[in-house]
């Protein structure tokens, strides 16, 4: 009878672990109940992202920026981060960063600008992770993206939709 018992419990956890609460890919999908983040702040001098609900900060991330990272992104191949109001624009569950969440960049205002100075402005910017291989690169590492560990992007990537606001500041 513990026999019988035991295996029937082992058959049913193997069951669980092979559709329930993760992916095929090792689990890196997650299930968020909390509040509905409603915005994202990036505060790139502090190196710190805020994710909040209303007027309420409910996670709080350190981060990595491109490997130029002060002032506005303008053009391609600057290596900044962009400043100023985005919106979450896709989610990413194939990225060569673990995940990623993809940022608006660049809006009517970007392209005009690189436009008039003859230059494309760039795009590609997302919230991602590491994927493991730019661990110790140091913490402004990406061509313009923001960076959190793979660990914290299944978890924003669970929190966040598209549509949702990112202010980012200097």
């Amino acid at each position: 009878m513990q026999r019988r018992t035991l295996l029937l419990g082992l058959s049913t956890a193997a069951l669980l672990a092979a559709c329930g609460g993760g992916d095929s890919a090792g689990g890196k999908f997650r299930r968020y109940n909390g509040p509905r983040v409603t915005q994202i702040q990036v505060f790139k001098g502090e190196r710190k992202m805020y994710l909040l609900s209303g007027p309420k900060v409910i996670k709080k991330y350190k981060i990595g920026l491109g490997g130029n990272p002060t002032g506005p992104k303008r053009f391609e191949g600057d290596g900044k981060t962009p400043e100023g109001y985005y919106l979450i624009s896709h989610r990413n569950p194939n990225s060569a960063y673990h995940l990623s969440l993809g940022i608006s960049y660049p809006n009517e205002q970007d392209v005009a600008f690189a436009e008039s100075q003859g230059k494309r402005p760039g795009g590609d910017i997302f919230i991602h992770g590491q994927a493991g291989k730019n661990r110790g690169r140091g913490k402004d590492w990406t061509a313009g993206c923001i960076a959190v560990t793979d660990d914290e992007i299944e978890e924003i990537y669970s929190m966040i939709t598209p549509g949702t606001g990112i202010w980012i500041f200097p």
